[in-house]
């Protein structure tokens, strides 16, 4: 399965990329990730939860992205992985 990609790396905005996993695994590469790593770790994963999706390799390449922009985009990249894995 190729991984999903959803985003942009234009300002404010982030590229999240989902691949299958064994476990649940989030990567976050952002300037910002000393100071709001955390909250970005848990933007991502309020979103995974809404969408019952655990295993998975989580890449958000972050560019200021508010919480709501994350969570949009994590939940749009998990319903095209699930559709793609769900036809396979």
């Amino acid at each position: 399965m190729k991984p999903i990609v959803v985003g942009t790396l234009e300002s404010s905005d982030c590229m999240i990329t989902l691949k299958p996993h064994d476990t649940l695994e989030i990567e976050i590469d952002s300037p910002v990730a000393a100071v709001f790593g955390a909250q970005i770790r848990a933007a991502i994963k309020a979103a995974l939860k809404k969408e019952h999706l655990t295993n998975v390799h989580v890449l958000c390449q972050d560019k200021g992205a508010l919480d709501y922009a994350i969570e949009a985009r994590v939940r749009a990249a998990a319903a095209r992985f699930k559709e793609v894995r769900d036809a396979s």
